[in-house]
């Protein structure tokens, strides 16, 4: 059995019975004033550790928020990247090229008359993909942009019929006209 404090400091002849007493005695007397109210009792230790405990959870708190929102930002990226796996088109090598803006910066990606025709209509898109571009159907576009607005290049919004306001209707544009 382990010896207290006192005893151990009585062994080692540190302090002698009478001043282990006396400090007893002012112990004693120490919280019977105190339980009486007489005299204040200090607890700014115990204010500063609850303070202390109050601002580690508050840490933990953000730190566990910014984590979540880590996983978040992960999982959408991956939802992304399966999108646009899922959906994408084949790549064409053709001499037909369509060109769009990205960044200030004139692309070009190499499509046919249909997917030409459907890009300037809206129901195709462009997207950013592992460095390049990708051509994925509206729909999906749609669902990327949801999650990541950056990722969708070009998205033009659909045409179906012209306007009957359109001053220009009555006006053709030639089939060989390229951008």
């Amino acid at each position: 059995m382990s010896l207290s404090l006192r005893d151990q400091l009585l062994k080692a002849g540190l302090v002698n019975q009478k001043q282990a007493k006396q400090v007893g005695k002012e112990k004693q007397k120490q919280k019977r004033l105190e339980h009486k109210g007489q005299i204040e009792v200090d607890d700014s230790q115990k204010r500063a550790a609850l303070q202390a405990m109050a601002e580690k959870a508050a840490r933990d708190q953000e730190l566990n928020r910014q984590q979540q929102e880590k996983a978040q930002k992960k999982a959408e990226a991956a939802q992304i990247k399966q999108l646009i796996e899922q959906s994408r088109l084949p790549k064409l090598t053709t001499e037909d090229y369509y060109n769009f803006v990205d960044d200030k910066k004139v692309k070009r990606l190499s499509v046919n008359n249909l997917m030409r025709d459907k890009l300037s209509r809206g129901s195709l898109a462009i997207v950013q993909h592992g460095g390049g571009y990708e051509v994925i159907p509206r729909e999906a576009a749609l669902k990327i942009q949801e999650r990541d607005p950056r990722r969708v290049i070009l998205l033009n919004t659909p045409t179906e019929a012209p306007d009957a306001d359109d001053p220009y209707a009555a006006y053709q544009v030639p089939d060989d006209l390229m951008w």
